[in-house]
């Protein structure tokens, strides 16, 4: 948004913003009540999935883009993708564990969060970077490479994504609620 459509940082803050307002929405009460109806995987491979069609939308955003046709819809899904999915993310990573073990299983699943989000971060714009600096030595306009490159960034985010809601749907095992307690 900066680099190639010329965006302030103000702008961007505020193009940001439906998502996060969807994610807030979902993280105050939205996904718990998806969990209880569906059970941890729908919400978490659905979500992951939107997640997956938003950067896939940004992946083909044009060069002179438009906030409301390029970057909102995918803002958009990327907020209830995020959002659906955060929760039975956590639950999936706590399944199973006693009480004792809930306080070091929820510090660990954080720090995952954090590191995967910073290590993905830089995957991503290593690629940006790799792809946009083959662009302008093959002697495309500094945007058009510029954009070629989040191109292949976003692209690449929305496999792993979709690679993500297809582990979730298929491969996660819940264990079977013990009699007595709430269901999965």
């Amino acid at each position: 948004m900066q680099l190639v459509l010329g965006y302030k940082p103000l702008q961007i803050g505020l193009a940001f913003l439906p998502a996060n307002i969807i994610m807030a929405i979902f993280s105050i009460g939205v996904s718990a009540r998806l969990v209880v109806r569906f059970g941890i995987k729908k919400p978490l491979a659905g979500g992951l999935f939107l997640a997956a069609i938003g950067l896939a939308i940004l992946a083909r955003a044009p060069v002179a883009g438009n906030y409301l046709v390029d970057i909102l819809p995918s803002m958009i899904l990327l907020g209830f993708g995020a959002g659906a999915a955060l929760n039975p993310m956590l639950l999936a990573a706590m399944d199973d564990l006693s009480s004792e073990q809930s306080g070091l299983a929820s510090g660990l699943v954080n720090t995952s969060f954090m590191m995967g989000g910073a290590l993905g971060l830089a995957i991503l714009a290593s690629i940006a970077a790799a792809l946009t600096g083959g662009l302008l030595a093959s002697g495309a306009q500094s945007i058009v490479a510029l954009t070629g490159g989040y191109h292949a960034a976003f692209l690449t985010g929305a496999i792993f994504a979709l690679s993500a809601s297809l582990l979730g749907a298929f491969v996660l095992r819940i264990n079977r609620p013990k009699a007595g307690s709430p269901a999965q």
